[in-house]
């Protein structure tokens, strides 16, 4: 099943009980609010599937695995209630994976930017290749990383969450992030990350579903306000955006 926007689609497969779902976005898989809507229902929906066993969330293309928010949503908010809307899609996806009773592999084949980092960390385990450089940009931009800083604090910890979110302007590089356990693997090339993407999804296809789903409510304890706190982020992203600081500091991005 495929739901296709005016740019980009999210993709749903499911074979031999996993179920792979795949978004892209010609903008280096940057995530327009449609596509974040459909990510959470689509998530959501294999989570509910009986047939699912476990869920590989991956991007299409060779370069970016997401490069974050949007730049052309983000300058066309106009008040405080749009912006809210905007980022609490971020707030809905990573709350979907969160809840999700099947464990979800992220399949990461390139640079990770804010809200892409948000989703490697909800993810329960990503598998990453070595170009696979990740950067919380979000204050470089006049806002911070609000909505994903609760998850990707919990993978990572407050230490190595506030340096990224500090210096927003630096890449980290691959290993630095599996060092701090945002990435479970780190592989030399696509088709080695592919083979342990697939020799992993087939060892969790046959382990027991309720089992699963047991260690997952333990890996998330303490998040369960999320559905409440997420959206109180949101909303501050959403007053922030609407500075001349960031309008500029946008405008100065989409001309590089």
């Amino acid at each position: 099943m495929i739901h296709e926007f005016k740019d980009g689609y999210v993709k749903v497969e499911h074979h031999h009980g996993v179920t792979t779902i795949e978004f892209f976005h010609p903008q280096s898989n940057s995530l327009p609010a449609k596509i974040l809507d459909e990510l959470a229902q689509s998530i959501h929906r294999a989570g509910n599937d009986e047939e699912t066993k476990v869920i590989i969330l991956r991007s299409a293309g060779d370069k970016s695995f997401c490069a974050g928010a949007s730049f052309d949503e983000l300058i066309a908010i106009k008040n405080e209630d749009q912006g809210l809307q905007f980022f609490s899609g971020f707030a809905h996806v990573i709350n979907a994976m969160r809840t999700c009773p099947k464990f979800i592999i992220a399949r990461i084949h390139g640079k990770c930017v804010g809200g892409g980092v948000g989703i490697a960390a909800a993810a329960d385990y990503a598998i990453a290749v070595e170009e696979a450089e990740i950067k919380l940009s979000e204050l470089s931009i006049g806002i911070g990383p609000f909505v994903v800083g609760p998850v990707v604090e919990r993978k990572i910890g407050i230490s190595a969450f506030s340096q990224l979110a500090i210096d927003a302007t630096l890449w980290r590089n691959a290993d630095w992030a599996r060092r701090k356990g945002l990435y479970a693997e780190l592989h030399p090339s696509i088709e080695s990350m592919d083979e342990s993407l697939s020799r992993l999804a087939d060892v969790l296809m046959h382990s027991s579903p309720r089992a699963m789903e047991e260690m997952k409510k333990i890996f998330w304890k303490g998040a369960e306000n999320w559905d409440k706190l997420l959206i109180e982020r949101a909303a501050i992203s959403g007053r922030l955006v609407l500075s001349e600081f960031t309008r500029q500091a946008i405008e100065k991005f989409k001309k590089k």
